[in-house]
């Protein structure tokens, strides 16, 4: 049986507590919905920061919603050269030692003590899905990824939820090395 998945390129973005938004947008303020997202009830805010590393800044990047307990800056290894910053890969919310960063919105500035990571390559599963697969919660796949050129990506890791939605989330440089894009398949081969 072929299990195949559709591809999401995630590009850089930020999830905020509302604290932040508040810091970085002004008190009271809330996140508006710019796009849906893939994951059922998550959204691409309209708003937007400029992230300032030591070396480069990015104006411009995406906030994503809702606010979130924890603020986090999600970037590829390419933006972290750029920038100035050693992220290490970590799944979505395991953000403990990581490095931090400075956010910059219309109404202030937010200095995170930590945050700054490379989400590790993952696949979310509605559980109906991953049980039907064989597929548990945290491990650790291989996926053949189409384009032109494509690739054969280990550890991917599997997230299961009865809230999600199948879907493989890659970064911007795993996409280009495969030529991949947005709605393209992969396929588990193990």
């Amino acid at each position: 049986m072929s299990k195949i998945v559709p591809v999401g390129v995630s590009a850089r973005h930020i999830h905020l507590t509302q604290e932040h938004v508040e810091a970085l947008f002004g008190a009271g303020y809330q996140l508006t919905e710019f796009k849906p997202l893939s994951q059922p009830g998550q959204f691409a805010a309209n708003e937007q920061v400029a992230v300032i590393g030591t070396k480069s800044k990015f104006d411009k990047v995406r906030i994503l919603g809702p606010v979130r307990p924890e603020s986090q800056v999600e970037i590829s290894r390419t933006d972290a050269f750029a920038l100035g910053v050693k992220a290490p890969v970590r799944e979505s919310g395991h953000i403990e030692g990581t490095p931090g960063i400075t956010l910059k919105g219309p109404a202030g500035e937010v200095e995170l003590q930590t945050g700054v990571i490379i989400a590790a390559r993952h696949i979310h599963f509605h559980t109906s899905e991953a049980e039907a697969w064989g597929i548990k919660d945290k491990q650790m796949l291989k996926v053949r990824l189409g384009g032109e050129r494509g690739l054969v990506l280990e550890n991917v890791l599997a997230r299961v939820s009865d809230k999600f939605k199948l879907d493989m989330h890659i970064d911007t440089d795993e996409a280009n090395a495969a030529s991949a894009n947005n709605g393209d398949n992969a396929e588990i081969i193990d």
